[in-house]
Protein backbone atom coordinates (compact mmCIF):
# COMPACT_ATOMS: atom_id res chain seq x y z
CA UNK A 1 0.00 0.00 0.00
CA UNK A 2 1.31 3.00 -1.22
CA UNK A 3 1.90 6.33 1.03
CA UNK A 4 0.04 8.49 -1.02
CA UNK A 5 -2.63 5.71 -1.59
CA UNK A 6 -3.05 6.60 2.15
CA UNK A 7 -3.01 10.22 2.15
CA UNK A 8 -5.67 10.52 -0.47
CA UNK A 9 -7.85 7.74 1.14
CA UNK A 10 -11.92 8.79 2.63
CA UNK A 11 -13.04 7.35 6.01
CA UNK A 12 -16.93 7.02 5.62
CA UNK A 13 -18.90 9.07 8.75
CA UNK A 14 -22.12 10.31 8.59
CA UNK A 15 -22.77 8.11 5.44
CA UNK A 16 -22.90 4.81 7.27
CA UNK A 17 -25.62 5.37 8.97
CA UNK A 18 -26.75 3.88 5.57
CA UNK A 19 -26.04 0.90 6.56
CA UNK A 20 -28.15 0.27 9.82
CA UNK A 21 -26.12 -2.22 11.21
CA UNK A 22 -27.64 -4.40 14.20
CA UNK A 23 -23.66 -4.15 16.34
CA UNK A 24 -25.83 -5.03 19.17
CA UNK A 25 -26.38 -8.87 17.57
CA UNK A 26 -23.18 -8.96 16.15
CA UNK A 27 -20.75 -11.97 17.20
CA UNK A 28 -17.28 -11.66 17.85
CA UNK A 29 -15.66 -14.30 16.30
CA UNK A 30 -11.91 -15.89 17.11
CA UNK A 31 -11.45 -16.81 12.97
CA UNK A 32 -9.30 -20.18 13.09
CA UNK A 33 -6.31 -17.89 11.52
CA UNK A 34 -6.16 -17.00 15.57
CA UNK A 35 -4.71 -18.38 18.25
CA UNK A 36 -6.44 -20.48 20.71
CA UNK A 37 -6.80 -18.95 24.03
CA UNK A 38 -8.69 -19.40 27.11
CA UNK A 39 -12.14 -17.72 27.61
CA UNK A 40 -11.58 -14.88 29.99
CA UNK A 41 -13.35 -15.96 33.08
CA UNK A 42 -11.29 -15.68 35.81
CA UNK A 43 -12.19 -12.45 37.92
CA UNK A 44 -9.87 -9.73 37.52
CA UNK A 45 -7.36 -9.54 40.62
CA UNK A 46 -7.21 -6.04 42.59
CA UNK A 47 -4.75 -2.90 40.90
CA UNK A 48 -3.51 -1.96 44.41
CA UNK A 49 -2.57 -5.34 46.77
CA UNK A 50 -3.47 -3.19 49.63
CA UNK A 51 -7.13 -2.89 49.01
CA UNK A 52 -9.42 -5.15 50.74
CA UNK A 53 -11.95 -5.61 48.00
CA UNK A 54 -10.74 -6.76 44.51
CA UNK A 55 -10.75 -3.97 41.57
CA UNK A 56 -12.37 -5.00 38.46
CA UNK A 57 -13.96 -3.54 35.52
CA UNK A 58 -17.24 -3.31 35.44
CA UNK A 59 -19.69 -4.69 32.51
CA UNK A 60 -21.06 -1.78 32.02
CA UNK A 61 -20.23 2.15 32.16
CA UNK A 62 -20.78 5.70 32.61
CA UNK A 63 -18.89 8.59 31.27
CA UNK A 64 -19.03 12.14 32.52
CA UNK A 65 -17.07 14.39 29.81
CA UNK A 66 -15.35 17.95 29.29
CA UNK A 67 -15.83 19.92 26.58
CA UNK A 68 -12.86 20.30 23.91
CA UNK A 69 -9.53 20.84 25.71
CA UNK A 70 -7.33 20.73 23.24
CA UNK A 71 -8.02 22.47 19.68
CA UNK A 72 -5.25 22.91 17.39
CA UNK A 73 -3.13 25.92 17.80
CA UNK A 74 -2.62 28.79 15.14
CA UNK A 75 1.05 27.40 14.99
CA UNK A 76 0.49 24.30 13.62
CA UNK A 77 -1.59 25.06 10.67
CA UNK A 78 -4.36 22.18 11.38
CA UNK A 79 -7.89 22.31 10.91
CA UNK A 80 -8.15 19.71 13.95
CA UNK A 81 -6.68 17.93 16.57
CA UNK A 82 -7.37 14.04 16.32
CA UNK A 83 -6.06 10.49 17.32
CA UNK A 84 -4.67 11.19 20.88
CA UNK A 85 -1.85 9.49 22.94
CA UNK A 86 -1.10 10.79 26.54
CA UNK A 87 1.66 9.36 28.75
CA UNK A 88 2.64 11.41 32.02
CA UNK A 89 6.44 11.65 32.90
CA UNK A 90 8.37 11.19 35.79
CA UNK A 91 8.40 14.94 36.77
CA UNK A 92 4.09 14.93 36.64
CA UNK A 93 4.14 16.51 33.04
CA UNK A 94 1.71 15.33 30.39
CA UNK A 95 2.89 14.61 26.84
CA UNK A 96 -0.16 14.62 24.37
CA UNK A 97 1.05 13.52 21.10
CA UNK A 98 -2.24 13.92 17.90
CA UNK A 99 -2.16 13.91 15.08
CA UNK A 100 -2.77 17.64 12.55
CA UNK A 101 -3.72 18.00 9.25
CA UNK A 102 -3.58 21.07 7.08
CA UNK A 103 -6.14 22.51 4.30
CA UNK A 104 -4.40 20.71 1.33
CA UNK A 105 -5.44 17.23 3.52
CA UNK A 106 -1.69 16.69 4.62
CA UNK A 107 -1.22 14.54 7.54
CA UNK A 108 0.99 15.12 9.82
CA UNK A 109 1.60 14.89 13.74
CA UNK A 110 1.95 17.64 17.23
CA UNK A 111 2.53 17.97 20.23
CA UNK A 112 1.76 19.72 23.52
CA UNK A 113 2.82 19.36 26.92
CA UNK A 114 1.47 20.52 30.21
CA UNK A 115 1.49 20.23 34.32
CA UNK A 116 -2.13 20.08 34.99
CA UNK A 117 -5.40 19.80 33.07
CA UNK A 118 -6.34 23.15 32.96
CA UNK A 119 -3.01 24.15 30.98
CA UNK A 120 -4.33 21.84 28.15
CA UNK A 121 -6.05 24.76 26.28
CA UNK A 122 -3.62 26.84 26.36
CA UNK A 123 -0.37 25.00 26.31
CA UNK A 124 1.80 25.38 23.33
CA UNK A 125 1.76 23.37 20.28
CA UNK A 126 4.55 21.59 18.02
CA UNK A 127 4.22 20.31 14.35
CA UNK A 128 6.88 17.97 14.46
CA UNK A 129 6.70 18.08 10.44
CA UNK A 130 8.33 20.97 10.96
CA UNK A 131 10.40 20.69 13.75
CA UNK A 132 12.06 17.67 14.30
CA UNK A 133 13.56 14.82 12.14
CA UNK A 134 10.06 13.02 11.69
CA UNK A 135 10.10 15.56 8.79
CA UNK A 136 7.15 15.99 5.92
CA UNK A 137 4.49 13.36 4.45
CA UNK A 138 2.26 11.20 5.66
CA UNK A 139 2.24 10.92 9.63
CA UNK A 140 -0.68 9.71 11.35
CA UNK A 141 -2.44 8.44 14.51
CA UNK A 142 0.48 8.64 17.33
CA UNK A 143 1.16 6.24 19.84
CA UNK A 144 3.49 7.05 22.38
CA UNK A 145 5.24 5.07 25.95
CA UNK A 146 8.60 4.50 27.11
CA UNK A 147 10.54 1.18 26.73
CA UNK A 148 11.71 0.67 30.61
CA UNK A 149 14.52 -2.02 29.61
CA UNK A 150 16.57 1.22 27.66
CA UNK A 151 14.71 4.43 28.45
CA UNK A 152 14.10 5.31 25.20
CA UNK A 153 10.86 6.99 23.90
CA UNK A 154 8.87 5.94 21.62
CA UNK A 155 6.35 7.37 19.40
CA UNK A 156 4.87 4.64 17.02
CA UNK A 157 2.57 6.04 14.11
CA UNK A 158 1.44 5.54 10.74
CA UNK A 159 3.03 6.58 7.13
CA UNK A 160 1.65 3.63 5.29
CA UNK A 161 3.18 1.05 7.53
CA UNK A 162 3.89 0.70 11.19
CA UNK A 163 6.50 3.09 12.13
CA UNK A 164 8.10 4.79 14.40
CA UNK A 165 10.35 7.29 15.93
CA UNK A 166 12.85 7.48 19.20
CA UNK A 167 14.24 10.17 21.88
CA UNK A 168 15.68 10.16 25.32
CA UNK A 169 13.96 13.29 26.09
CA UNK A 170 10.45 13.52 25.80
CA UNK A 171 10.01 17.21 27.20
CA UNK A 172 12.19 18.14 23.88
CA UNK A 173 9.75 17.84 20.71
CA UNK A 174 12.51 18.58 18.27
CA UNK A 175 14.29 15.46 19.39
CA UNK A 176 12.22 13.01 17.91
CA UNK A 177 14.11 10.96 15.39
CA UNK A 178 13.57 9.95 11.56
CA UNK A 179 11.08 7.45 10.97
CA UNK A 180 11.55 3.67 11.04
CA UNK A 181 9.78 0.60 10.49
CA UNK A 182 8.79 -2.48 12.53
CA UNK A 183 8.02 -3.73 8.99
CA UNK A 184 9.00 -3.15 5.81
CA UNK A 185 5.68 -4.70 3.56
CA UNK A 186 2.35 -5.50 4.81
CA UNK A 187 1.96 -9.30 6.18
CA UNK A 188 0.17 -11.81 3.83
CA UNK A 189 -2.61 -12.23 6.13
CA UNK A 190 -3.34 -8.18 6.23
CA UNK A 191 -3.51 -8.29 2.35
CA UNK A 192 -5.66 -11.40 1.84
CA UNK A 193 -8.47 -9.90 4.42
CA UNK A 194 -8.14 -5.86 3.89
CA UNK A 195 -10.49 -5.87 1.01
CA UNK A 196 -10.63 -1.88 0.52
CA UNK A 197 -9.74 -0.99 3.88
CA UNK A 198 -6.39 0.40 5.25
CA UNK A 199 -3.70 -1.46 7.51
CA UNK A 200 -3.49 1.25 9.91
CA UNK A 201 -4.29 2.84 13.81
CA UNK A 202 -0.66 0.73 15.65
CA UNK A 203 -0.64 -0.32 19.00
CA UNK A 204 1.89 -1.30 21.14
CA UNK A 205 2.09 -3.12 24.62
CA UNK A 206 4.42 -5.85 26.07
CA UNK A 207 4.70 -8.41 29.16
CA UNK A 208 7.31 -9.54 30.88
CA UNK A 209 8.72 -11.80 27.32
CA UNK A 210 6.83 -10.82 24.11
CA UNK A 211 5.68 -7.32 22.80
CA UNK A 212 2.73 -7.07 20.17
CA UNK A 213 2.32 -4.79 17.59
CA UNK A 214 -1.74 -4.72 17.53
CA UNK A 215 -3.27 -3.10 13.98
CA UNK A 216 -6.76 -2.35 12.32
CA UNK A 217 -7.97 -2.51 8.46
CA UNK A 218 -11.16 -0.82 8.46
CA UNK A 219 -12.27 -3.75 7.53
CA UNK A 220 -13.78 -5.60 10.58
CA UNK A 221 -10.22 -7.82 11.57
CA UNK A 222 -7.74 -6.68 14.56
CA UNK A 223 -4.22 -8.48 13.88
CA UNK A 224 -1.97 -9.17 16.27
CA UNK A 225 1.85 -9.43 15.54
CA UNK A 226 4.62 -10.32 17.84
CA UNK A 227 8.41 -9.83 19.15
CA UNK A 228 10.07 -10.73 22.21
CA UNK A 229 11.19 -8.00 24.69
CA UNK A 230 14.80 -8.39 23.68
CA UNK A 231 14.71 -8.10 19.95
CA UNK A 232 12.48 -4.81 20.16
CA UNK A 233 11.97 -3.16 18.38
CA UNK A 234 12.88 -5.65 15.74
CA UNK A 235 11.85 -8.96 14.91
CA UNK A 236 7.86 -8.17 14.37
CA UNK A 237 6.41 -11.20 12.63
CA UNK A 238 3.94 -13.76 13.13
CA UNK A 239 0.77 -11.68 12.34
CA UNK A 240 -2.71 -12.95 13.25
CA UNK A 241 -6.35 -11.88 13.15
CA UNK A 242 -6.88 -12.17 16.85
CA UNK A 243 -10.62 -11.01 16.40
CA UNK A 244 -13.56 -10.07 13.42
CA UNK A 245 -16.81 -8.71 13.06
CA UNK A 246 -18.31 -6.74 10.11
CA UNK A 247 -16.35 -3.91 8.51
CA UNK A 248 -17.79 -1.18 10.81
CA UNK A 249 -18.55 -3.49 14.17
CA UNK A 250 -14.71 -3.38 14.34
CA UNK A 251 -12.98 -0.15 12.38
CA UNK A 252 -9.89 1.39 13.49
CA UNK A 253 -8.44 3.21 16.55
CA UNK A 254 -8.06 -0.04 18.87
CA UNK A 255 -5.90 0.04 21.86
CA UNK A 256 -5.28 -2.90 24.41
CA UNK A 257 -4.27 -2.44 28.65
CA UNK A 258 -3.19 -4.45 30.99
CA UNK A 259 -6.04 -4.19 34.01
CA UNK A 260 -3.87 -3.07 36.85
CA UNK A 261 -1.90 -6.11 38.46
CA UNK A 262 -3.67 -8.61 37.02
CA UNK A 263 -3.51 -10.88 33.88
CA UNK A 264 -6.65 -9.39 32.45
CA UNK A 265 -6.25 -7.35 29.52
CA UNK A 266 -8.89 -4.65 28.06
CA UNK A 267 -8.99 -4.09 24.34
CA UNK A 268 -11.30 -0.90 23.14
CA UNK A 269 -12.13 -0.98 19.12
CA UNK A 270 -13.77 1.80 17.53
CA UNK A 271 -16.85 1.27 15.60
CA UNK A 272 -19.25 2.92 13.42
CA UNK A 273 -22.71 3.03 14.98
CA UNK A 274 -26.32 2.67 13.76
CA UNK A 275 -26.36 6.50 12.94
CA UNK A 276 -23.59 6.88 11.59
CA UNK A 277 -21.66 8.41 14.48
CA UNK A 278 -18.00 7.10 16.38
CA UNK A 279 -18.11 4.92 19.31
CA UNK A 280 -16.27 2.13 21.77
CA UNK A 281 -16.54 -1.21 21.85
CA UNK A 282 -14.98 -3.32 24.68
CA UNK A 283 -13.50 -7.18 25.19
CA UNK A 284 -11.31 -8.70 27.45
CA UNK A 285 -8.83 -11.33 27.80
CA UNK A 286 -6.65 -13.70 30.58
CA UNK A 287 -3.11 -12.91 28.82
CA UNK A 288 -2.38 -10.89 25.75
CA UNK A 289 -2.15 -14.38 23.72
CA UNK A 290 -5.87 -15.03 25.53
CA UNK A 291 -9.14 -15.08 23.62
CA UNK A 292 -10.88 -11.80 23.24
CA UNK A 293 -13.93 -11.96 25.27
CA UNK A 294 -17.11 -9.10 24.85
CA UNK A 295 -17.44 -6.64 27.79
CA UNK A 296 -19.54 -3.85 27.09
CA UNK A 297 -19.36 -4.06 23.00
CA UNK A 298 -23.15 -3.39 22.07
CA UNK A 299 -24.89 0.11 21.08
CA UNK A 300 -26.87 -0.08 23.71
CA UNK A 301 -24.09 -1.37 26.41
CA UNK A 302 -20.85 0.44 24.80
CA UNK A 303 -17.63 0.89 26.35
CA UNK A 304 -18.21 4.30 25.34
CA UNK A 305 -21.26 6.17 23.15
CA UNK A 306 -23.04 9.10 23.01
CA UNK A 307 -25.31 7.26 24.83
CA UNK A 308 -23.37 6.88 28.35
CA UNK A 309 -21.17 9.83 28.28
CA UNK A 310 -22.67 13.25 29.66
CA UNK A 311 -20.82 16.51 29.78
CA UNK A 312 -20.19 18.66 32.66
CA UNK A 313 -21.57 22.09 31.05
CA UNK A 314 -24.91 20.20 29.78
CA UNK A 315 -23.58 21.16 26.31
CA UNK A 316 -23.29 17.81 23.90
CA UNK A 317 -20.62 18.62 21.62
CA UNK A 318 -19.72 15.77 20.35
CA UNK A 319 -22.38 12.83 19.08
CA UNK A 320 -19.41 10.95 18.75
CA UNK A 321 -16.66 9.43 21.12
CA UNK A 322 -13.98 8.43 18.43
CA UNK A 323 -10.08 7.53 18.13
CA UNK A 324 -8.40 8.13 21.39
CA UNK A 325 -6.69 6.32 24.63
CA UNK A 326 -6.77 5.39 27.74
CA UNK A 327 -4.83 7.37 30.44
CA UNK A 328 -2.31 5.11 31.86
CA UNK A 329 -0.83 4.65 35.44
CA UNK A 330 2.56 4.63 34.35
CA UNK A 331 4.22 5.52 30.45
CA UNK A 332 6.06 2.23 30.25
CA UNK A 333 5.18 -0.73 27.46
CA UNK A 334 3.13 -2.45 29.37
CA UNK A 335 -0.02 -0.18 28.98
CA UNK A 336 -1.50 -0.06 32.82
CA UNK A 337 -4.31 1.31 34.08
CA UNK A 338 -6.01 1.79 36.85
CA UNK A 339 -9.88 0.15 36.65
CA UNK A 340 -11.19 2.23 39.88
CA UNK A 341 -10.09 5.44 37.92
CA UNK A 342 -11.03 5.42 33.73
CA UNK A 343 -10.28 8.34 31.73
CA UNK A 344 -10.48 8.03 28.35
CA UNK A 345 -8.84 11.08 26.22
CA UNK A 346 -10.87 11.15 22.89
CA UNK A 347 -11.53 12.91 19.60
CA UNK A 348 -15.26 14.60 19.13
CA UNK A 349 -16.84 17.18 17.12
CA UNK A 350 -19.43 19.42 16.33
CA UNK A 351 -22.19 17.12 15.48
CA UNK A 352 -23.53 19.75 12.48
CA UNK A 353 -19.89 18.99 10.81
CA UNK A 354 -19.39 17.56 7.37
CA UNK A 355 -17.93 17.56 4.63
CA UNK A 356 -14.20 15.41 3.46
CA UNK A 357 -12.77 13.58 6.03
CA UNK A 358 -9.46 14.88 6.77
CA UNK A 359 -10.74 18.58 6.62
CA UNK A 360 -13.06 17.85 9.78
CA UNK A 361 -12.75 19.79 12.96
CA UNK A 362 -11.41 17.09 15.35
CA UNK A 363 -11.75 18.46 18.55
CA UNK A 364 -9.87 16.78 22.25
CA UNK A 365 -12.03 15.46 25.35
CA UNK A 366 -11.61 14.22 28.48
CA UNK A 367 -14.32 11.25 29.71
CA UNK A 368 -14.00 10.23 33.19
CA UNK A 369 -15.75 6.99 33.84
CA UNK A 370 -18.65 7.36 36.83
CA UNK A 371 -18.13 5.14 40.04
CA UNK A 372 -15.97 1.67 38.34
CA UNK A 373 -15.00 0.43 41.60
Amino acid sequence: MTVSARRTRKRPLLAAAAALLTLGAAVAATPASAEPGPAATEAPAAADAAEPAQAQLPSSFQWTSTGPIISPAGNINSVAAKDPSVVQDENGTWHVLFTRVDTNGDWGLAQTSFSDWSEASSAPQTDLEASSAIGGGYRAAPHVFQFEPTGEWYLVYQDGLPAYSTTTNINDPTSWSAPRHFMDSVPDIVQENIGNGNWLDFFVICDDAMCYLFSADDNGHVYRSETTVADFPNGFGNTQIVLQDSAYALFEGGAVYKVGDTDTYLLIWEAIGSDGRRWYRSYTAEGLTGQWQPLAATEDNPFARSNNVSFQDGWAWTQDISHGELVRTSADQTMTIDPCNLQLLYQGMDPSASGEYSQLPWRLGLATANSTC
